[in-house]
């Protein structure tokens, strides 16, 4: 047997594996060790962008009251805004240092479609300097109009509204992380605006039925990828005079330090990512490993996690996903549950051909069952092992997936579920296959993405 780590960002499960078992990880890169000087440092010397202090010293001239909004993500990102490797505070400290007062400044929460985050997660995600400066801070509600403005329409049509705090705003940052994104290739830059920022009746031009079932709308890929070309064709019309964005390590320590230009340092961040997150590999497996990772809040976000592993899997394989949900919801928000009802219901394919008609009504969420119909249609239901403590079991009836705790019901930890269900799924394989299952375990999660093109 061999030893093998997941980091799930908010736990870790160190489990005994087969040695014949492989390991796929993403590549290694050097983590800076001196964060706090690298972040303003880049905030002097941006890429493609006057410096931060030039910038707002130029808006305060043009209008000294001018007002600033600095876009911040929800907790589903683990973007490193507190400790030593937090960007936000000496962000603003530069800001202020360049003549804004901390009433002209609002920390905007990039929440999408998601709920709001409440005061004790702020406290708990952002740096306690930042309190102390009175800043006011604000959860975007894409469900309120009286919260929204126009910045017009794109190709694909429908008008496009934004938070019009950000809109009306003179001064236009957004901060984040720049990380594998299973529909826009990699989150971060425009991302924070569309859908971050957006009204959830305009979400459906971004993730409708026909625009994720493009086969470019996946990890790590932007060209030909429509989910990114719309994300940025919104984000230009709504407005940013500079992001601050970062890469992290699979321990989600900084490689990464980009400022300046929303379109040219996302770039450069993007291909930092890649150089080190995409994964090579030469065979397909009959059972995969791998979990949720931090983003994995509750079932609705725990779909990045399983369309990692679908790369890897062989059609009729079994994949094995653990999860630590930590959501008040561990499944997610009712639009969500309709429509992961409706795929349990409809089967992958019925449930395809549903949402891509022409008669059907958009519903917002519909696209995170979407993607889960990727991996389903390689593996049967049953073949989906999901390992998570969290979940009640009788949700199960409607979820994709087999409950681990049926097959290991006394299991009372996490590690021993997922020990389990992975020496049952070894043993099934094998008595179906009438040999060795090839198994491999993707230790990194939905932050590990391979792209090879591989031979069965």
């Amino acid at each position: 047997m061999k030893d093998v780590v997941l980091d799930l960002g908010r736990l870790c499960l160190s489990l005994k594996v087969p040695d014949q078992t492989d390991i796929l990880t993403m590549g290694k890169t050097p983590y800076l060790s001196h964060p706090e000087e690298v972040i303003r440092r880049s905030l002097a010397e941006p890429i493609d962008s006057p410096p931060l202090k030039t910038l707002i010293s130029r808006k305060l001239q043009a209008k000294p009251n001018s007002q600033a909004v600095v876009v911040i993500s929800d907790l589903t990102r683990p973007v490193p805004y507190s400790g030593e490797s937090g960007i936000l505070f000496p962000l603003i400290d530069e800001m202020i240092k360049a003549g804004l007062a901390s009433s002209q400044i609002l920390l905007l929460v990039a929440t999408g479609t998601h709920r709001a985050m409440k005061q004790k997660e702020l406290r708990k995600m952002l740096d306690p300097r930042l309190f102390s400066l009175g800043l006011r801070i604000l959860n975007h509600d894409s469900r309120n109009p009286k919260d929204l403005a126009s910045v017009g329409q794109t190709a694909w049509g429908g008008d496009i509204f934004i938070n019009r705090h950000y809109v009306e705003s003179d001064i236009k940052i957004l901060t984040g992380l720049v990380e594998s994104h299973f529909m826009a290739g990699a989150s971060g830059g425009r991302k924070s605006i569309c859908p971050g920022l957006m009204a959830e009746t305009s979400t459906h031009i971004l993730h409708s039925g026909p625009v994720l079932a493009f086969p470019r709308a996946r990890d790590l890929i932007l060209d030909g990828n429509p989910v990114h070309e719309e994300a940025s064709r919104v984000a230009e019309m709504a407005g940013c005079d500079m992001i601050l964005n970062v890469t992290l390590d699979s321990s989600f320590r900084l490689t990464g330090v980009y400022a300046g230009d929303m379109k040219k340092a996302f770039l450069a961040a993007y291909d930092k990512l890649k150089s080190y997150a995409a994964i090579s590999f030469t065979r397909k497996y009959d059972l995969v490993l791998s979990h949720t990772g931090y983003v994995g809040v509750n079932h609705y976000q725990a779909a990045k996690g399983a369309l990692a592993c679908a790369p890897l899997v062989k059609q009729g394989g079994i994949c094995l996903l653990a999860a630590h949900h930590t959501d008040p919801d561990p499944v997610g928000g009712p639009n969500y549950k309709k429509m992961i009802r409706l795929l349990a219901k409809k089967g992958e394919d019925q449930f395809l051909k549903s949402i891509l008609g022409s008669d059907w009504s958009f519903v917002p969420e519909q696209w995170e069952a979407q993607m889960w119909t990727r991996l389903l249609q390689k593996i049967p239901p049953e073949h989906l092992v999901y390992c998570t403590l969290d979940i009640p079991q009788n949700s199960f009836s409607w979820l994709p997936g087999l409950d681990a705790r049926s097959i290991a019901p006394r299991s009372v930890t996490l590690q021993n579920l997922v020990e389990k269900a992975f020496s049952w799924a070894h043993d099934r394989l094998h008595t179906l296959l009438g040999r060795e299952p090839r198994a491999v375990i993707l230790p990194d999660g939905p932050y590990g993405i391979p792209l090879a093109q591989v031979e069965e």
